[in-house]
């Protein structure tokens, strides 16, 4: 439970991108790829929350398949979901 405390204020800072992520804009906010690289660059291990379901346990709703799409919308490296397995 530490680790989903730890990310909550992480995915807070996401909130630019809620609306792509919840299916609510077919785009994400200009903030909100700035934002996500940042996370990338920070923790990455909150970003594996939020691609492999895991944001659910701090109350958010998200499309999963939106959240796996958005860092190549947004042209940012993130690491592979298979190196998430290891981060949570």
């Amino acid at each position: 439970m530490a680790q989903s405390n730890g990310c909550s204020s992480v995915m807070m800072t996401l909130s630019p991108c809620l609306d792509f992520i919840s299916s609510k804009s077919s785009t994400p906010g200009i903030s909100c790829c700035s934002v996500l690289a940042g996370i990338v660059q920070s923790d990455p291990r909150c970003l594996c929350m939020i691609l492999d379901g895991s944001a659910a346990s701090l109350g958010m709703s998200i499309n999963q398949t939106r959240a796996l799409e958005l860092p190549g919308v947004c042209k940012v490296q993130a690491p592979p979901i298979s190196q998430c397995t290891g981060m949570l």
